[in-house]
């Protein structure tokens, strides 16, 4: 939990002070049980109304005080931990950016939501409990144990006995806390992922009519959480009474003994009163110091989980901040036999000894079959994953030296399934070039063959897009996604899958519209379907993570027999014997 030193250093002044007033608070508490035994053994034991008077003064006084420094540490222990919360919520949000595909890989997505809200949320919550009540408890029980042993050394016997007793019991209910409550966290973390998953795929729940089934995988989750959460609360529950119930033993054994002491003239009834109260005193403390101790060891176990995330350090190095330029306006992407393998230690390789070059201005088809590493492989050029072996260069140069920033800036994807964003689809293309003109956007838009179908919405491109683009169809979404990475104007040009969704004639539109566009730059095209990629300038073949063929169209269908079969299978074998013949 080193990643909390930071915080430490930065807000200790307002925690000490925040403690201070605390601890003026805490010591007007303590003057009371004193301030109203001398009332006792001296005002009404004497009959003097005047000092009577006069220390009930004294004690409004002291309540007044201590009035002033509870309004002071609840004002301070609020403002700090916001603050604190705040920042360890955006440090934790920005850390999570920081980190490679491979360190996000190691956390499922729904426990990285709740490490960024329940955890932090328990953190702050015991940081504003500390300087609120968590410090004062101490101070209170250590302090009323010595008021207490100075008022009467015969009775501090009982807190000899209780003390030790009630340490005993919070030790343990630490010791057997802090493993449940980390069990506690992981099953919230399922539930949220199983609400996750069904809210992303609510429309096939909903075509399939798979309620009963989500229903019960939810319930199963849900009722795994309030089993986790019942058990820990049930063994944290037998501890409080124990305190409770050990701490009255002892106000007991007080009244008991100071009965005997006040028959004897040993004692005076004020000091009984006195000590009862700095008892009561005692047994709140410790019981609210149990609490402490179960808001610890929450706040440990989501300290531990975001500590977690702190922890994962992205291996990505380079020694080159700037790209360098390729001739013309494109880059040059060169495959130097490459092998990766998303789990290097046991993974099996998912592409192996790619070797191809894309010089610049040319357009690459990629096509193969489902499962062939097609977008695998070009995650590899704007430095997603790192190869395992061979080199992938940018420009001459391998892209593990380059500044993955930098090298980003110079490519654009339209990633197989199309990512939209809440807000206008003017921000949503904007999203590919934030200085983009109107004129630029709507350039894009036309070129995706988006413009059309966005002019016909009642707000245009000020039409307000629901999460994931939900009130789009699949190819309009699509096309929005072309416009959002053609308005970069990048020097690569990533197309993967990008036209599944639209329909054919809409598609050879784009590709006529793209031919204008990439002219001078790399353009990578993925397709499954032959069509699109049939006039590209070569045409790169994949069969499970291999190589198979490089060329054009007309030479993969007489030297290429993958490429032959992905043909026949979408265009027909009718067409097979005239293509030969050319």
């Amino acid at each position: 939990m080193q990643f909390l030193n930071k915080y430490a250093r930065k807000y200790w002044k307002p925690f000490c002070l925040a403690v201070a007033f605390l601890t003026i608070e805490a010591i007007c508490d303590l003057l009371q049980p004193t301030i109203m035994s001398r009332m006792i053994d001296v005002g009404v034991a004497e009959s003097r109304i005047d000092y009577v008077l006069s220390m009930g003064a004294v004690m409004l006084l002291v309540t007044a005080v201590g009035a002033v420094g509870a309004t002071g540490r609840n004002i301070i222990a609020s403002r700090v931990s916001q603050k604190f919360g705040t920042e360890l919520r955006s440090d934790l949000f920005r850390k999570i950016q920081t980190l490679g595909f491979r360190n996000i890989d190691k956390f499922e997505r729904a426990s990285l939501i709740t490490r960024l809200t329940n955890d932090v949320t328990q953190v702050q919550n015991f940081v504003n409990g500390m300087m609120r009540i968590f410090v004062k408890a101490p101070l209170l029980c250590v302090g009323s144990l010595i008021m207490a042993a100075r008022l009467n050394a015969e009775l501090s016997v009982v807190l000899a006995v209780v003390v030790p007793v009630v340490v005993l019991l919070v030790a343990l209910n630490m010791k057997l806390g802090f493993p449940r409550f980390i069990r506690v966290q992981q099953a919230l973390d399922k539930v949220n992922s199983v609400i996750r998953e069904y809210l992303s795929g609510v429309r096939v729940v909903k075509a399939f009519n798979r309620f009963d089934f989500e229903t019960e995988k939810f319930n199963r989750a849900n009722a795994d959480y309030q089993g986790r959460s019942i058990h820990v609360m049930r063994t944290m529950s037998v501890f409080n009474p124990a305190i409770m119930l050990t701490v009255n033993f002892g106000i007991v054994a007080v009244i008991w003994l100071g009965g005997i002491g006040v028959s004897g003239g040993r004692m005076q009834v004020g000091h009984i009163i006195a000590f009862i109260n700095y008892m009561t005193q005692i047994l709140f403390s410790l019981m609210t110091i149990s609490m402490v101790f179960n808001m610890f060891v929450r706040a440990r176990a989501s300290a531990v989980r975001i500590g977690e995330v702190f922890g994962e350090q992205n291996d990505e190095t380079w020694t080159v901040d700037k790209l360098p330029k390729a001739e013309g306006t494109g880059g040059r992407i060169d495959f130097e036999d490459v092998t990766f393998a998303y789990d290097r230690e046991s993974g099996s390789p998912v592409l192996k000894r790619i070797t191809f070059t894309c010089m610049p201005g040319e357009t690459v088809g990629i096509i193969g079959s489902t499962g062939s590493g097609k977008s695998s492989l070009v995650g590899l050029i704007p430095r997603f994953y790192d190869a395992v072996s061979g080199r992938v260069l940018v420009n001459g140069t391998d892209v593990r030296n380059i500044d993955p920033k930098a090298l980003r800036e110079t490519i654009a994807i339209v990633p197989q399934k199309s990512v939209l964003f809440t807000g206008s689809i003017r921000e949503n293309i904007r999203w590919g070039n934030e200085n983009a003109t109107e004129e630029e956007i709507v350039q894009a838009a036309t070129l995706a063959q988006a413009h059309e179908f966005i002019s016909r919405l009642p707000e245009g491109y000020d039409t307000v897009l629901g999460q994931h683009g939900v009130n789009l169809s699949g190819g309009q979404k699509q096309r929005v996604s072309i416009a959002r990475a053609l308005v970069r104007k990048p020097a690569i040009l990533i197309l993967d899958d990008c036209t599944s969704a639209v329909d054919t004639a809409t598609e050879s539109k784009i590709k006529e519209s793209l031919k204008l566009y990439v002219r001078g730059l790399t353009c990578l095209l993925i397709a499954q379907r032959i069509t699109s990629v049939m006039d590209a300038d070569k045409i790169v073949v994949l069969d499970e993570g291999e190589i198979v063929g490089i060329g054009k169209h007309e030479a993969l269908l007489r030297e290429c027999a993958v490429y032959r079969e992905i043909y026949q299978s979408q265009v027909g074998k009718e067409m097979q014997p005239h293509v030969q013949a050319e």
